[in-house]
């Protein structure tokens, strides 16, 4: 959560959360540099732009973390901020009066402080960072948008989130859900090769519009796990249920130490290619301080200064999943007219009146050398 593409949140015993170096500099404070090669102006103009937005979509990553914490005590937490904020940007689009100001501030981008254009030009550019082929980390991201064929949709909307979301525009018949239902899904499942199944359990009829986000990850750690070397282990859940599962093992030399200010272990882990792991392991007792006090600050503080230590490490290999209806977490966040027969969605469609009928994100992750993938929808009608 150092930057802002913090890939998700796992609470298992502690937390973890991944991020894209790249990106993590925009909270880092590292400016970028002014050049006075022109065929680079483009570019440093791009990068400038995604570090622009990073404080604030790591600020969103916290609200939200903390918001879904709230809601679950005792289960695991795993979620991707920003697939969910590029989500609801994208849809922010087509938004006009308090439902536009809701979305945007929300994400916790303060309007006076920041042109709307620099918003989606810092996505625009954060979304092209994310695809760019790399042989080493394999991160893909989509957007797709589901249309009615008999809607008519404001060509201004469609231009704008194909030119600054890369999406890509569909037009179905909602009306035959089970056609509609494989359209979408299909999409998901190719897009994340086969990763993301059935991303669409049902769908209204009545559905006009829906819009999907997902993000792929695939990497191999820097310094691996041996196969050979995972063995059957206990794993806490909580103070009161202990469980087998297989752990990994390495001796060497960690990024680790202890932080007294979260009183928890923090191991920083990277991954071949441009993206480090951040494993957060609190005192016994203490994971609701650690909650309360973590900060983009903090974080980011660890990747600037990092401490070297020998240590036998014991990770859990395991597979999580999530799904959430965020509908409930948002508006706690502010975002409620979207949903409501309030919602101003006349940048999407002018012939009649839309709101956000359900907005869902699904979840997982599992593996020897790390991978995820997730995916957020949200539907019209």
């Amino acid at each position: 959560m150092a930057s802002s593409s913090t890939w998700g949140l796992l609470l298992l015993a502690g937390l973890c959360c991944l991020v894209p170096i790249s990106l993590a500099e925009g909270l880092q404070g590292h400016a970028v540099q002014e050049t006075d090669v022109p065929r680079h102006d483009h570019e440093q103009h791009q990068e400038a732009a995604c570090h622009r937005i990073a404080p604030n979509l790591a600020d969103f990553a916290f609200s939200l973390y903390r918001q879904v914490a709230r809601q679950s005590n005792t289960s695991n937490i795993f979620l991707s901020p920003v697939s969910i904020a590029t989500a609801f940007a994208m849809l922010s689009l087509g938004t006009k009066g308090a439902t536009h100001a809701e979305i945007l501030e929300g994400l916790q981008f303060n309007l006076t402080e920041k042109a709307e254009a620099e918003i989606h030009e810092g996505f625009q550019h954060l979304l092209h960072t994310l695809n760019q082929p790399d042989n080493q980390l394999q991160l893909t991201t989509g957007n797709g948008l589901f249309i009615d064929k008999k809607a008519k949709l404001v060509p201004k909307f469609l231009e704008d989130v194909k030119n600054l979301y890369h999406s890509e525009a569909f037009s179905i018949n909602f009306r035959d859900t089970e056609e509609a239902k494989k359209c979408i899904n299909d999409y998901v499942e190719k897009g994340s090769q086969g990763k993301i199944v059935d991303l669409v359990d049902e769908l209204d009829k009545d559905t006009v519009f829906a819009l999907v986000n997902y993000i792929f990850f695939k990497g191999k750690w820097e310094k691996p796990f041996e196969v050979e070397q995972t063995t059957e282990e206990d794993f806490h859940v909580d103070e009161e249920t202990t469980v087998k599962v297989p752990m990994m093992n390495r001796l060497g030399m960690f990024d680790l130490h202890h932080c007294d200010k979260l009183s928890s272990w923090v191991l920083l882990m990277d991954y071949v290619g441009n993206a480090t792991a951040f494993f957060i392991l609190p005192d016994q007792g203490k994971l609701h301080q650690l909650e309360d006090m973590l900060t983009k600050e903090i974080l980011a503080k660890f990747l600037e200064k990092r401490y070297p230590s020998s240590a036998n490490l014991h990770l859990p290999k395991l597979t999580i999943s999530g799904t959430y209806d965020l509908k409930s977490l948002l508006g706690n966040l502010g975002i409620t007219k979207v949903f409501s027969d309030e919602a101003d969605l006349s940048g999407v469609t002018e012939e009649q009146p839309l709101k956000l009928s359900k907005v869902s994100a699904t979840l997982t992750s599992g593996g020897q050398n790390g991978r995820g993938r997730c995916s957020s929808g949200a539907r019209l009608s």
